[in-house]
């Protein structure tokens, strides 16, 4: 009972966010492909190109990821906005609620995977647990309904793909380890961007951004060295998560850039769009990987082991509309902050999330993991902000 008042309140509060703040603008994507940016580059500098490390930061920058809100490439505004008292306070509700929802959904699916061993599973149904919220929104008129052709479903796959590899490998790490160690090596995304950007594109970044790297390989070092739950399929499956994740925001620069997505493609509509389609890709794997028989047998462990019928639906229901609702805070949270509070605010929520899960499962933690565990989270805040100053300065070059 006192789950399901919880996760009312909380689909309560985001919908007054909702309500609350303005409606968010639609994201116009500009043509941005390496022969024009060379171009741009010739008649900015006198038709004297720059070093590949200008070339790399700035498309880097023109091309940000608009539907990533907790990603390290989320597109982030240099602008103040105008606001006073009202935003500040709006502002510090959001990022509360943000924070409570994610605690809650970390939290909720690891108690999930607690009960039922079923990481495929739970990944699949926390990603259909977002259709009956957006669907309330399209049906009911409080939301644009995105209208998308079936090359516009093509073009987005990819992005839908990676989303539900992002998703299910932190799950499955999860469930192998502990909620702090998945969200230490979640932090290693910048270093796989990096490594991407390099390997596949043959685009390098400034060498401080590089040197901003390094904490984040250490203490990701560090963590593991001492990380008392440690398992590689843990290890493996946060990686991965970490590389799926720089993947679709690398994807979404290169591949989406310039292509018609849509009409009503907002940033929280993409989102759920995405979801939809992430869970039809994930579906088919789920149910082969973990079929029926799978989960009945699962289900049947979990009532010998005390759970509930209802209990355990209540797990699956409240972990799934968590996950949806603490991304959807998350766009209305960051939508208008600056670069530095948009990387400060995703440090502090991998510390709360990392105390908070610690508290609650009582996990322990020696001084090694857990200096190891700063330097990697302390790492990727360094990294974003290097990286937005480097970004600065290629267009005051490019605008000379």
């Amino acid at each position: 009972m006192k789950t399901t008042i919880i996760a009312a309140c909380c689909l309560a509060l985001v919908s007054v966010a909702n309500a609350w703040v303005a409606p968010y603008p639609s994201v116009v994507v500009k043509p941005q492909s390496m022969s024009q940016s060379r171009l741009y580059q010739s008649v900015y500098a006198n038709k004297k190109p720059f070093p590949r490390q200008v070339t790399a930061i700035c498309n880097d920058k023109l091309g940000c990821d608009p539907y990533d809100p907790e990603g390290s490439e989320y597109c982030t505004t240099d602008e103040p906005v105008a606001g006073g008292l009202k935003r500040t306070l709006r502002l510090a509700t959001l990022f509360t609620l943000w924070y409570i929802l994610n605690i809650g959904y970390n939290i909720g699916n690891k108690s999930v995977l607690n009960a039922l061993p079923l990481p495929w599973t739970a990944a699949t149904l926390e990603l259909f647990f977002g259709f009956p919220y957006v669907a309330f929104l399209w049906s009911t008129g409080l939301r644009k309904t995105p209208k998308l052709s079936l090359g516009n479903i093509k073009t987005l796959s990819s992005q839908g793909f990676f989303l539900a590899a992002t998703h299910v490998a932190g799950v499955i790490s999860f469930g192998a380890g502990a909620i702090s160690f998945t969200h230490i090596l979640k932090a290693t995304e910048p270093v796989w961007a990096a490594l991407l950007l390099a390997v596949g594109f043959k685009e390098f970044l400034p060498i401080p951004v590089y040197l901003s790297l390094l904490p984040i390989i250490g203490g990701v070092g560090l963590a593991s060295l001492k990380e008392v739950s440690f398992t590689w399929l843990s290890f493996t499956a946060g990686t991965l998560s970490a590389v799926t994740s720089a993947t679709k925001a690398i994807l979404s620069k290169k591949v989406l850039d310039g292509k018609p997505l849509g009409e009503n493609l907002t940033p929280a509509n993409m989102f759920a769009v995405l979801t939809i389609l992430g869970f039809l890709f994930i579906l088919p794997a789920s149910l082969l990987i973990e079929g029926p028989a799978a989960v009945k047998t699962a289900w049947a462990a979990a009532l010998a082991a005390g759970y509930t019928q209802l209990h355990l639906l209540k797990l699956l229901s409240v972990s799934g509309f968590l996950y949806y609702l603490y991304n959807e805070v998350a766009f209305l949270a960051l939508s208008e902050v600056a670069p530095v509070t948009h990387a400060v605010a995703n440090t502090v929520k991998r510390v709360v999330i990392i105390l908070a899960s610690v508290l609650f499962f009582r996990n322990p933690v020696n001084k090694l993991g857990m200096i190891g565990s700063a330097m990697a989270i302390l790492g990727a805040t360094a990294y974003s902000v290097i990286k937005k100053n480097e970004e600065k300065k290629a267009a005051a070059a490019l605008a000379q």
